[in-house]
C-alpha cells in the first residue's frame, strides 16, 4: 500500500459525517429514480451559474450557487453508494470538480479586470498544479491497484495534501464574503496550492522510486 500523505486530511475526517447526514435524502432521491449522474451534472450547472453571478457583483447568490454546487457534490455520492456507483460517475464527479475550481475565481476577474485578473490567473495556474498531480499520482496508483486508506470508496485514488476539497470550498467562501479581499486570499491560497503540488511531486517521486 502506497504511504498516505498526511498533510491537510480535513476531507477525510468530515467525510464519515457527510455520510450520515447525506444518506437519508440520498435514499428518498434514489427510491424516486434519480440517478448519482444527473445529480452531478446538476451541481455542475449551480457552480457555472456562479461564473455570471459573481461577474455582476450578486455575491450572496454566487455564495448560494456555491452551496448547492456542493451539496450536490455529497448527494451524488450518496445516491451512488445506494445504486451501485460507476465509472462513470467516478469521471465525472472528478472532472466537473476541476472544470468548477477553474471557473470560480474566473467570475472576480471578470467582475473587475483590473484588480482580479491577475489574482485570478495565478490562483487558476496553481490548481493546474494541484489537479495535474494529483491526477498524475492516481492514474499511476490505478496502475498499481493501489487504494487510497482514507478513501477507499472513491472511484480513484485520492492523494492528500494541504489543499484540498474542504479547504478550496472554504476559500471561495470567503472570497464571497469578502470580495475586496480576493486578490489577498487568491494569492495566498495560490502558494498553498504550489505548496501542496511540490509535496505531491516529492511524494510521487518516493512513492514510484521502485517497481512494484
Amino acid at each position: 500500500m502506497l504511504a498516505r500523505l498526511e498533510t491537510g486530511m480535513i476531507d477525510a475526517a468530515l467525510l464519515p459525517l457527510q455520510r450520515r447526514m447525506l444518506t437519508p435524502p440520498g435514499r428518498w432521491l434514489a427510491a424516486r429514480g434519480v440517478h448519482a449522474d444527473h445529480i452531478t451534472l446538476a451541481g455542475f450547472a449551480a457552480g457555472v451559474l456562479a461564473v455570471p453571478a459573481l461577474a455582476i457583483g450578486t455575491y450572496g447568490l454566487s455564495l448560494a450557487l456555491l452551496a448547492l454546487n456542493r451539496l450536490a457534490d455529497g448527494l451524488d455520492g450518496a445516491v451512488a453508494r445506494l445504486s451501485g456507483p460507476t465509472d462513470r460517475g467516478a469521471f465525472l464527479d472528478i472532472a466537473l470538480d476541476f472544470v468548477f475550481y477553474a471557473l470560480f475565481p474566473l467570475g472576480f476577474a471578470l467582475a473587475d479586470p483590473t484588480t482580479n485578473a491577475l489574482p485570478a490567473a495565478v490562483l487558476i495556474a496553481a490548481f493546474v498544479g494541484t489537479g495535474s498531480s494529483f491526477l498524475a499520482f492516481a492514474s499511476i496508483a490505478a496502475k498499481r491497484e493501489e487504494i487510497a486508506i482514507a478513501f477507499p470508496a472513491k472511484g480513484i485514488y485520492y492523494l492528500g495534501g494541504l489543499t484540498e476539497g474542504f479547504e478550496t470550498i472554504a476559500i471561495f467562501a470567503a472570497m464571497c464574503l469578502f470580495p475586496t479581499a480576493f486578490p489577498l486570499l487568491a494569492y495566498g491560497y495560490a502558494a498553498a496550492c504550489t505548496l501542496t503540488t511540490i509535496l505531491r511531486w516529492r511524494h510521487g517521486w518516493l512513492a514510484f522510486s521502485h517497481r512494484k
